[in-house]
C-alpha cells in the first residue's frame, strides 16, 4: 500500500518524469555537499579562527581590568575597538540572523573560550562586525572585531553559487532533454490520433531508437490503411456482384403472377438484400467518412427526430456539457440508430442522454426491454453470436450486427460501447463512448 501511494505521487507524463530524473540527483548532491562541506569545513575553520580571537580578547580584557585606557591600547595593537559597554546589554544573549550558520559557531566558541561574564554577542547591528559586551573589573566593556577575523567567508555565497550553477545546468539539460522528448511526444500524439480514426502528419526524427519506432509506426499505419482500402474495394465489388443477381430475381418474380409462393420468394429476396446490406455495413464500418467538427447535441436531436418520424417512442434524456467535437457524424448517427432500433425492437420506450467532458463524449441509450444478462453482454457485442435469452439480436429478422456495428464505430473513434442495466427504465443501457 505504501509503495502504491508513493507511485501515485510520481509524475505520470514523460516531461515530468524526465525532469524528476534530472532534478532529483542535483538536489541530493546539493544536500550532500551542504552537509559535508559547509557544516564540517566552514564550522571547523570558523571555530579555529574564533579560538584565536578569543586568546586576543583575553589579553584585551586583562588590560580592561586595570583601566579602559589600557584596554584601548591593547585593542589598538590587535586591530580591535573598545568602548564603555551598556550594562543592560549584559543580559541579552545574542543578536544574529537565523540563517547565519557560521555566526552560531562564533557565538558558541566565544562563550566556551572566554572567561565568565560575557554578555551579548551582536552580529547584526554593525555591518561585517562582531560586537560583544562583557563585564570587567572596571565595568561593562564593548569590543568590536571585524567579522572576517572570526569566521570564514560567508558560506551563503557558496550556496548561492551552487544554486545558480544548478539552475543553469538544469536549464541547459532541460533544453537538450526537450529536443529528445519532442519526437517521442509527437509519435505518441500520432499513434493516439490514429487510434481515434484520425490521420495526423508525422515525420520520424530524434535519436536512432525513436526514429526506428517512428518508422515502424508509419509502416504499420500504411499497412492498416492499405488493408482497409483493399477491403472496402473488395466489398464494393462483392456488393455489386451480389446485388445484380438479387435484382434479376426481384424483377423475375415481379413478372410472375401474385401467388403465395411468389410472395414467399419475394420475402426471401428482401431478406437476402437486407442481410447483404447489414453485413457490408458491419465490415465497412463507415471507414471512408472523414472527421469534422460537429455538435453532439444537435446530432442527437436529429437522430431522435428521425426515430420519432419512424413511429418509435424515443425521448431525450439528460444532457451534460456542450461543445464542438471531432467525429464522423454519419457513423455516429448510424451507431445511435442501431442502438435505438435495438431498444425499440425489444422494448416500448427509449431514452437517449448525452454527456460531454474534456476527454470524451458519451451517448447513453436506455430502454425498458428485458435487458441482457451480465454474463452475455460481452458475447452480445460480437458479430453473429445468437443469444439464447428473450433479447436475441437475431430476432425479428436481424442478423446480430446492430451492437457489433455500434461497437466498431465507437472503437474507430478511440472509445468503446459498454452495456449495463438501465437505472431509469429498467432495461438495457448502452453507453456509446467517443474519445476527444
Amino acid at each position: 500500500m505504501t509503495a502504491f501511494r508513493f507511485r501515485s505521487l510520481l509524475p505520470r507524463g514523460l516531461y515530468g518524469r524526465a525532469t524528476l530524473i534530472l532534478v532529483l540527483p542535483i538536489v541530493v548532491l546539493q544536500l550532500i555537499v551542504s552537509t559535508a562541506f559547509l557544516q564540517r569545513h566552514f564550522e571547523g575553520v570558523t571555530r579555529q579562527m574564533t579560538q584565536g580571537i578569543a586568546t586576543e580578547l583575553d589579553f584585551v580584557l586583562d588590560g580592561a581590568d586595570q583601566s579602559l585606557a589600557e584596554a584601548a591600547r591593547r585593542a589598538a595593537i590587535l586591530g580591535m575597538k573598545v568602548a564603555p559597554g551598556n550594562p543592560d546589554e549584559l543580559a541579552v544573549a545574542e543578536k544574529r540572523y537565523f540563517y547565519d550558520l557560521s555566526g552560531r559557531t562564533v557565538i558558541q566558541t566565544l562563550r566556551e573560550e572566554l572567561r565568565p561574564g560575557l554578555g551579548m554577542v551582536d552580529l547584526i547591528s554593525l555591518n561585517r562586525t562582531v560586537r560583544l559586551v562583557t563585564s570587567t573589573a572596571t565595568g561593562p566593556l564593548e569590543v568590536q572585531i571585524e567579522r572576517r577575523r572570526v569566521s570564514a567567508s560567508n558560506p551563503h555565497q557558496l550556496l548561492v553559487l551552487m544554486v545558480f550553477a544548478s539552475l543553469l545546468l538544469t536549464l541547459i539539460a532541460y533544453l537538450f532533454l526537450r529536443n529528445q522528448l519532442k519526437p517521442i511526444t509527437a509519435l505518441a500524439d500520432a499513434a493516439s490520433a490514429f487510434g481515434k480514426g484520425r490521420h495526423l502528419p508525422y515525420r520520424p526524427r530524434g535519436a536512432l531508437e525513436v526514429r526506428a519506432a517512428g518508422t515502424a509506426f508509419l509502416d504499420m499505419r500504411a499497412r492498416i490503411e492499405r488493408q482497409i482500402e483493399q477491403r472496402t474495394l473488395l466489398l464494393s465489388g462483392v456488393s455489386h456482384d451480389l446485388r445484380t443477381p438479387l435484382t434479376r430475381l426481384r424483377l423475375g418474380l415481379a413478372m410472375q403472377p401474385d401467388t403465395e409462393e411468389t410472395e414467399a420468394l419475394m420475402a426471401d429476396v428482401a431478406d437476402m438484400e437486407r442481410l447483404v446490406d447489414e453485413f457490408l455495413a458491419f465490415v465497412r464500418g463507415d471507414a471512408l467518412e472523414s472527421e469534422e467538427l460537429a455538435d453532439p447535441e444537435a446530432l442527437l436531436d436529429r437522430v431522435i427526430e428521425a426515430a420519432g418520424r419512424s413511429g418509435g417512442k424515443v425521448a431525450k434524456g439528460p444532457v451534460t456539457g456542450s461543445g464542438q467535437v471531432r467525429l464522423r457524424p454519419m457513423a455516429v448517427s448510424r451507431a445511435l440508430e442501431n442502438l435505438i432500433g435495438n431498444g425499440l425492437k425489444f422494448g416500448t420506450r427509449v431514452e437517449v442522454g448525452l454527456t460531454v467532458t474534456d476527454r470524451m463524449v458519451r451517448f447513453s441509450v436506455d430502454d425498458d426491454g428485458p435487458g441482457i444478462a451480465k454474463d452475455q453482454r460481452e458475447d452480445a457485442l460480437r458479430p453473429f453470436v445468437r443469444l439464447s435469452e428473450a433479447r436475441d439480436p437475431n430476432r425479428g429478422g436481424g442478423v446480430g450486427l446492430g451492437l457489433s456495428i455500434a461497437a466498431d464505430i465507437a472503437r474507430s473513434h478511440g472509445g468503446a460501447l459498454r452495456l449495463s442495466d438501465s437505472p431509469t427504465l429498467g432495461g438495457l443501457r448502452a453507453d456509446l463512448e467517443i474519445a476527444r
